[in-house]
């Protein structure tokens, strides 16, 4: 008992015309359905109308068309007994030597599905209830996803711990139909009289079971991303890179909740919309913003130009003392300069490293008299400070 292939590529008026039963999936499903079943189909085009056949019975030489992107899968009495991913025109056949139960042609599902198959398949008879069901084998949109409190991660970057509320959504496709159809679709969405298994309604259990795994494992999947050494990744890039996060987010999920193995689903893309660090972590990250602009040569030209707007508005408005007092202020502040010029080689060699940790402190005192003395601003003092003191 299996399936003769008739045609690949779009339905021709032949077959459809010479039938006993036509069958074709669900009409009007949305691109979120997972699994919807296989309909008679009444009319063809108005020429004829189709009066033979039982209810939840696939009649000897029965048609089936199975389009772009679905799987198709007969069930018996609660068993697999048939399935096809190649798009085209089937003819169900009980008696034909040449019948096939499983049809895959050469695509990725052939050899992936296959094992699986032969594990859950079953010979039946085709005058017990037969039913036929279509499983989306597309990328499945829109799967939200999103968290009432805060989730915290370790971040490498930060070098802290932060927290977030997060939300957004996800991609997933199912690789393998029949893992899918037998160990997690809810039997009520086989039946012959089965309502369509949609991954966005709000009443499927099987989905709101998803929902809850991913959201569980976010707080993972951050951490992963933000201390991947090998890409360097950054809380930032997060919400431009689809893939990238979907990789962290499905490995964490495989671990956990093997969906891809025992399951036959896995995550495709994921689309983070927002993500909204508790007030820590955002005092956190503005001081790494500013840090980061203060890094590097970019940090000891700003540093620079701010000692000399201070010294240059002590010269208008300081008196003789200042001005003999700015002299040795300038002598101290250039060599804080040069200090923090010979700081982009310290990490070369441990001495000078050590050695530029000691004079910080005189480096700060100096600088503190240039204060003081109304050479410098207090801003120009605590950037700096900061900057002499790594903050």
């Amino acid at each position: 008992m299996g399936f003769i292939k008739a045609f690949t590529g779009a339905l021709g008026g032949t077959f459809a015309d010479e039938w006993k039963d036509f069958y074709e999936p669900t009409p009007d499903v949305s691109a979120t359905a997972g699994v919807f079943k296989a309909v008679k189909k009444e009319t063809n085009n108005k020429r004829g109308a189709n009066t033979k056949g039982s209810e939840n019975i696939i009649t000897n030489g029965s048609k089936i068309v199975v389009p772009e992107g679905t799987a198709l899968i007969t069930i018996q009495d609660g068993a697999i007994t048939g399935f096809i991913s190649e798009p085209g025109g089937y003819i169900f056949s009980s008696d034909d030597p040449n019948s096939k139960s499983f049809l895959a042609g050469n695509g990725i599902l052939a050899s992936t599905i296959k094992e699986s198959f032969e594990r859950f398949k079953f010979g039946g008879q085709p005058s017990s209830e037969q039913t036929a069901f279509y499983v989306n084998i597309k990328e499945i949109p829109n799967n939200k996803f999103g968290t009432q409190s805060e989730i915290y991660w370790d971040d490498a970057y930060l070098n802290a711990q932060v927290g977030a509320i997060t939300r957004g959504t996800y991609s997933l496709k199912i690789v393998d139909p029949i893992l899918f159809v037998k160990n997690f679709v809810p039997t009520k969405y086989l039946l012959p009289d089965a309502p369509i298994f949609d991954f966005s309604d709000i009443d499927n259990e099987a989905g709101n079971q998803l929902f809850n795994e991913v959201v569980g494992s976010l707080s993972a999947a951050f951490s992963n991303y933000t201390n991947d050494t090998n890409q360097g990744n950054r809380m930032t890039k997060i919400q431009s890179d689809q893939i990238g996060f979907a990789s962290s987010l499905a490995k964490v999920i495989e671990d956990n909740y093997k969906w891809q193995e025992s399951r036959g689903l896995s995550i495709v893309k994921v689309a983070i919309q927002a993500i909204d660090y508790d007030e820590d972590s955002k005092a956190l990250l503005s001081d790494v913003k500013k840090a980061d602009a203060l890094s590097g040569s970019r940090g000891n030209s700003f540093m620079q130009q701010s000692v000399a707007r201070g010294m240059e508005k002590a010269g208008e408005n300081g008196s003789g003392a200042n001005m003999a007092f700015m002299g040795m202020g300038m002598n101290a502040a250039n060599g804080v300069m040069g200090g923090i010029k010979q700081e982009e080689t310290a990490n070369q060699n441990p001495y000078i490293a050590n050695q530029e940790n000691q004079d910080s402190t005189a480096k700060l005192l100096e600088m503190k008299k240039l204060l003081d003395a109304g050479a410098i601003t207090e801003e120009d003092y605590n950037k700096i400070k900061n900057q002499l003191l790594g903050l």
